[in-house]
């Protein structure tokens, strides 16, 4: 048995203490239990985090949304605003895990989850991620899972969350609290690449205390959107590679605002705006998103076991374009039978 003390800090400031001293944050619980269970997280001290004022979804001044980081992701999956505003997160969300863990885990915490990368959950192979400076089993084995972007010869682990490429893509903020002060991350900052620190996943530092993920406007964006998720099986699966569409078509069917991001191919949500402005200007024909994704892909590079994922996840990224043309996620149906995507072959 390995003895841990027990908190339950009621402020930031208090679970910024304790995470500064070493402890870490339990919420749900639906990731450190399983690291704490296979013995890559031994930690002595264990800050429940429950407690803290941060429950609630709420509009901005100016016209945004703010998700409370201990609000549970089924919560706000389900929760009016975001299927009204944000159906891509709604979608992206429904598309992870199961209705379980859902009800358990938390948005702070889908944020920080680690990679599902199978050496790094197996202690007794080589990791870099779990112990820095021995090598990645990855690299020497099997990587049919793996990063086909923003690796490098540390890691080539991927990030496995479904909610945080919608985020990626809708550009969210994440907000934070410390004994610092407070301060805002934009989304696309938050995660790390691995280059030659893969034991880093995050840009936080030593207690930080995440409070909130600020959504800008996406009204323009409800009626066009769609998360494509490819997987081994229907279910309670991570997936192999998932793609995020979101659209503004003004009424003369010409691409007025483009987001985009792919996930299950690098250390984070991978998203590039030169893509985006690739769309942007455009109508929405197969040849634009075929170009778009060609950008999101530059550089891609595969490790053999999963060389398939560079044209799997450009297919799924003109997948969720050309169903995000059609409509939104709820009533999406195949976009090549629709007449609003106009064939420029």
């Amino acid at each position: 048995m390995t003895p841990i003390s027990f908190f339950s800090p009621k402020d930031a400031d208090s679970a910024s203490r304790l995470a500064g001293s070493g402890a870490k944050f339990i919420a749900g619980g639906t990731n450190l239990i399983d690291l704490m269970k296979e013995r890559i997280e031994l930690p002595s001290a264990l800050a429940d985090i429950n407690q803290l004022p941060y429950q609630d979804i709420k509009e901005t001044s100016g016209g945004g949304l703010m998700l409370g980081a201990m609000v549970k992701n089924a919560d706000t999956a389900y929760h009016p605003l975001v299927g009204k505003h944000y159906p891509l997160l709604r979608a992206a969300i429904l598309a992870g895990a199961s209705p379980q863990i859902r009800n358990m885990a938390s948005n702070g915490g889908n944020l920080l989850q680690r990679t599902r990368c199978v050496y790094f959950y197996d202690t007794g192979t080589p990791c870099n991620k779990r112990e820095p400076g021995t090598s990645c089993g990855a690299l020497m084995g099997l990587s049919r899972q793996h990063a086909i972007l923003g690796a490098s010869s540390r890691c080539i682990a991927t990030h496995p969350s479904d909610m945080c490429v919608a985020l990626a893509a809708l550009d969210a903020i994440v907000h934070v609290e410390s004994s610092k002060g407070k301060r805002k991350i934009d989304f696309a900052d938050f995660h790390r690449l691995p280059g030659d620190t893969p034991q880093f996943d995050t840009i936080l530092e030593p207690g930080d205390v995440i409070t909130h993920i600020e959504l800008p406007p996406g009204a323009k964006f409800a009626a066009h959107s769609a998360y494509v998720k490819v997987r081994d099986r229907a279910s309670y699966a991570f997936a192999l590679v998932s793609a995020a569409a979101a659209l503004d078509i003004g009424k003369d069917g010409v691409i007025k605002a483009a987001r985009i991001a792919l996930g299950s191919v690098a250390h984070k949500p991978w998203k590039m705006r030169e893509a985006e402005k690739a769309l942007e200007g455009e109508k929405p024909t197969t040849k634009v998103f075929e170009a778009a994704a060609d950008i999101l892909l530059r550089g891609a590079v595969g490790h053999g076991d999963n060389d398939f994922k560079i044209p799997l996840a450009r297919r799924a990224m003109i997948r969720a374009l050309e169903y995000a043309t059609a409509g939104t996620v709820d009533n999406a149906h195949d976009a090549y039978d629709n007449p609003q995507i106009e064939d420029s072959k």
